[in-house]
């Protein structure tokens, strides 16, 4: 592929971005799309006065990008938690390092790459991207040292860098856990596989288990039930009953010019509209007690008086039998994962294993949408295996196309259908939390991005080089070092695209919210329902653009001495990424439960990874190149990058995973000498309910009648008259909590 083709996919991404960008500052001016760009926090109450149309709601504007820069680290925190706040950093971090790579190899590197060899150069539109590749130095060059202290520089700066932030998240994870003094979790255990007892039942062992060996710290305990079917059942109800009562729906049909939706209505047809007041309470649930007792799962949550004696009942081990009485440290009442605590403990392991097997035959399987994209990178190669599609490359236009823009749309577009199905994966895994759900899920699609983006793209590279030469030599182990090292700089073309495509297109459609914005319209036009409260809320997808961001990451590193023509796509990515993420935690998504920075540890252990990789990379290059004084000095680079790692990973990371014991005493101590503990014994009562409903129970949150208390008191004052005033109300105006 040369640079006009390269310039073509640019260009075709310019030109998307420019337009999603310009439309979502229209679209998010539009009254009936609060739902959708203001998240469902504010669109409950301000959806229900009517803005007067005013012609600026139809002329884009930047004011969202200078709100969104203006931001504070404090108001992030207070929005989406720190994991807002640990995504974003990750962010920063990748800008700050690209920047510093981006300088010294577009001024040091790349004149280099363009000049090592003596030939006759083209036009710089007709020169093929390889001439500004390592792979244009001549072998035993003498400038191969300035790609090694370029290496160098990338590598202390970015582990310079990790080390200051690995430090900074740690205390703020630290001070997120002893900011959380009425957390029920603290006090909370969860307890799986209880032992069956003939003529018991689970609550009864249970019961005489906790009071014979933790009788002056155990306070009580509450049951898990089946409840699959139960669950669906109260789900379906509570929608239902949410959609009947909206004060927007008409008591009665009435005869209409248009009939609603798409079967349309008749006049005679009225509806009986329920009371207001919903009759269900927070205990009520399908059974009665003697059917509860039949439905018990061997499964509990157990509290006990103090933090102390809840994180020791959760680290130790209960039983002699590892597979009995297994306790872990319970996530907070609106993260817990119902679902997956009925499954008995004695099944995950299977599930695990069938996990993994599925995983390995997934991976096998999307080999072939690599293999093709790879093949559509590469016509001029592919003619030599399929002489007929020399007719093709003759049109200079559809093999810009073909080469520059269609290899990363449609390997995209494969890896659509990975999250779900690593989601799914991820519940089948037994994972108790949502938010463990949602690591555990990011996790996976992290392995599966580098294996299937990275490695499999350039060892079909490899194979599709060299298949007139020896098919056999990718299967022999002496030939991959070089067949890897002469792959990788070729395969940056790809590279280049896949980041137009999957970077700068992505974070338009993430802007866009495509999905959301089809749910709108077919709720209001469709169905006929203006109650945006019943359209739903998202979370932040961390699933999806944690891997994403280190996905990026992997091939700056990598890329960064060997191709560095692809540095300043992957800065701008990250600029525009820093600028949507911080809008969208800001005004779209509702954090409904926060992991206190775990996510961290893996954007951390991702990065040490490329590192490592891209040093052993440039190793085998400098080998190829015969430059025995640059490998030389490659080699402890490796050496100190992983003993660094090591540190880390004894200094920063235990405290990620779990709770130190001297913060828990000192929190039970202040809440004794304050004499706050009994109040928070008598709240454990009721923090956790399985069958509880949402929507049902109309108490709103105290944070939400803080929102509707500014939202009401700026509506009578007139200070909101735009829907663009709503990015004036902040977490720090309604004092929310912060850091």
């Amino acid at each position: 592929m040369n640079i006009s083709a390269l310039l073509t996919s640019a260009g075709i991404n310019t030109a998307v971005c420019a337009v999603l960008f310009s439309l979502y500052s229209v679209l998010r001016k539009q009254p009936s799309l609060l739902s959708v760009y203001f998240g469902q926090k504010l669109s409950q109450v301000h959806s229900k006065r009517n803005d007067p149309f005013w012609f600026g709601r139809l002329i884009p504007s930047p004011s969202w990008i200078v709100k969104a820069w203006d931001a504070s680290e404090d108001e992030l925190y207070a929005t989406g938690g720190v994991d807002a706040v640990v995504f974003l950093r990750a962010v920063v971090f990748s800008i700050r390092v690209f920047t510093v790579a981006a300088i010294i190899c577009l001024f040091l590197v790349l004149p280099l790459n363009y000049f090592g060899k003596e030939m006759e150069h083209k036009q710089i539109p007709e020169e093929q991207l390889t001439v500004f590749t390592i792979g244009n130095v001549e072998e035993g060059s003498r400038w191969l040292w300035a790609h090694c202290l370029a290496l160098y520089i990338i590598s202390c700066c970015s582990c310079l860098l990790l080390y200051f932030e690995y430090k900074n998240i740690t205390k703020m994870r630290l001070t997120h856990i002893t900011a959380s003094h009425s957390y029920p979790s603290h006090f909370t255990v969860i307890v799986r596989a209880i032992p069956w007892v003939e003529e018991e039942s689970y609550n009864d062992t249970l019961t005489k288990f906790f009071t014979d060996y933790y009788a002056s710290s155990y306070l009580s305990n509450q049951m898990v039930y089946q409840s699959g079917a139960v669950q669906k059942l109260m789900s379906d109800a509570e929608k239902m009953y949410k959609m009947i009562k909206s004060p927007n729906m008409e008591k009665h049909c009435v005869p209409r010019f248009m009939r609603c939706g798409f079967c349309g209505g008749t006049a005679a047809t009225s509806f009986k509209i329920l009371s207001d007041e919903p009759k269900i309470s927070r205990r009520d649930s399908c059974f009665d007690g003697s059917d509860l007792r039949k439905k018990e799962c061997g499964a509990a949550l157990v509290f006990f008086r103090t933090r102390y004696a809840a994180l020791v009942a959760s680290e130790a081990l209960q039983s002699p039998n590892p597979m009995s009485w297994v306790t872990d440290s319970a996530p907070e009442p609106c993260d817990i994962f119902w679902s997956n605590l009925s499954v008995p403990y004695r099944l995950l392991w299977i599930r695990r294993i069938a996990v993994v097997v599925a995983s390995i035959f997934f991976v096998i399987f999307f080999l072939v949408p690599v293999v093709f994209t790879q093949s559509l990178v590469h016509l001029d190669k592919l003619t030599k295996i399929f002489p007929f599609l020399k007719d093709i490359i003759k049109r200079k236009v559809m093999e810009q196309l073909i080469s520059g823009y269609l290899p990363s749309v449609v390997f995209i577009l494969f890896l659509y259908i990975v999250p779900p199905l690593m989601m799914l994966f991820s519940t089948l895994e037994g994972a108790i939390s949502r938010s463990q759900r949602k690591r555990s899920t990011c996790v996976k699609v992290v392995y599966f991005v580098i294996w299937n983006v990275f490695f499999a793209n350039i060892l079909t590279e490899a194979a599709i080089d060299h298949y007139q030469v020896s098919i056999t030599k990718l299967g022999d182990a002496k030939h991959i070092p070089n067949l890897l090292a002469k792959a990788v700089p070729a395969t940056a073309t790809f590279f280049m695209t896949y980041v137009l495509t999957s970077g700068w297109a992505s974070l338009s459609v993430e802007l866009i919210q495509p999905f959301p914005l089809v749910c709108n319209l077919f709720y209001r036009f469709i169905l006929r329902n203006k109650d945006d409260s019943s359209y739903g809320t998202y979370t932040f997808p961390y699933h999806t653009e944690v891997p994403r961001v280190l996905l990026f990451g992997l091939l700056g590193f990598t890329c960064s001495i060997l191709a560095p023509l692809i540095l300043p796509f992957l800065l701008i990515y990250f600029v525009l990424a820093f600028l949507v993420y911080r809008n969208q935690i800001l005004n779209v998504y509702v954090t409904e439960y926060d992991s206190g920075g775990l996510y961290w540890p893996i954007v951390h252990n991702t990065t040490i990874f490329s590192l490592v990789l891209t040093q052993i990379i440039a190793l085998g290059v400098f080998g190829i190149k015969e430059s025995p004084i640059a490998s030389g000095f490659t080699f402890p680079l490796i050496i100190f990058t992983l003993l660094f790692h090591e540190y880390c990973r004894q200094r920063f990371h235990p405290i990620f995973g779990k709770t130190p014991a001297q913060i828990v005493i000192e929190m039970d101590r202040k809440d004794e000498h304050c004499g706050r503990i009994e109040e928070i014994h008598m709240q454990l009562q009721s923090a956790y309910c399985q069958f509880r409903s949402k929507s049902l129970n109309m108490h709103k949150s105290t944070e939400h009648n803080q929102i509707e208390s500014v939202l009401a008191d700026s509506i009578e004052t007139g200070d909101i008259v735009r829907l663009e005033d709503l990015d004036d109300i902040t977490p720090a105006v309604l004092g929310v909590r912060s850091i």
